[in-house]
């Protein structure tokens, strides 16, 4: 950058999902309304795009149009892109915020009382033909938590993060995090305690 800072997106292309790095010009061409370079864009990042809002929403046609109205609103608002985060970030940050937005219009955030979300679940499956896969265990967390565990757990979001997205406090996620986790561990059979110490 002409004022002596980095560029995060000046790196060679590598790394995976939203990690990975976009080609300077390649941005320069998209903030110019150019159709190839968006296409470039989406064919690099609509998969990291998708899997979270699949993660987060577990739905892949609700993943599908997070997709479609992130990279709409990227298109809109591309040309204020700064570089002064990786592209990647600031990507994932729209896909994450358009998850949570879903989140809220099907008021799921109705009753904020995190005791009360985990109350309402059915007790943990003892039966072992109910499988232990990551992804089947995550279904079974109501929305709210699973989206906490995904966006801390899986993409890195900080507690002063979530609390931002959430519109609530650090202990708020703090306490849905530890729950969730808790709740995961009694669904896999795992003793929550084993853990707390690695």
């Amino acid at each position: 950058m002409a004022d002596g800072q980095t560029s995060y997106v000046e790196a060679p292309t590598g790394g995976t999902g939203f990690g990975q790095s976009l080609d300077r010009h390649v941005l320069q061409r998209a903030q110019r309304g150019e159709m190839a370079a968006f296409a470039t864009i989406y064919q690099r990042f609509s998969g990291a795009c998708y899997t979270l809002a699949l993660r987060v929403l577990g739905e892949p046609s609700a993943a599908e149009d997070i997709v479609q109205e992130v990279f709409l609103k990227m298109f809109a608002t591309v040309r204020g892109f700064r570089g002064d985060a990786p592209f990647g970030a600031w990507l994932k940050r729209l896909t994450a915020n358009a998850t949570i937005d879903v989140l809220r219009s099907r008021q799921r955030f109705r009753d904020e009382d995190v005791d009360a979300l985990f109350d309402a679940l059915p007790a943990a499956s003892t039966d072992a033909e109910d499988g232990v896969d990551a992804w089947s265990l995550l279904q079974r967390l109501p929305a709210r938590a699973r989206a906490v565990v995904v966006l801390h757990e899986v993409e890195g979001y900080t507690h002063k993060e979530l609390a931002d997205l959430f519109g609530q406090s650090e202990s708020y996620s703090k306490s849905i995090l530890a729950r969730a986790l808790k709740r995961l561990g009694d669904e896999a059979g795992i003793d929550a305690g084993e853990h707390e110490h690695e």
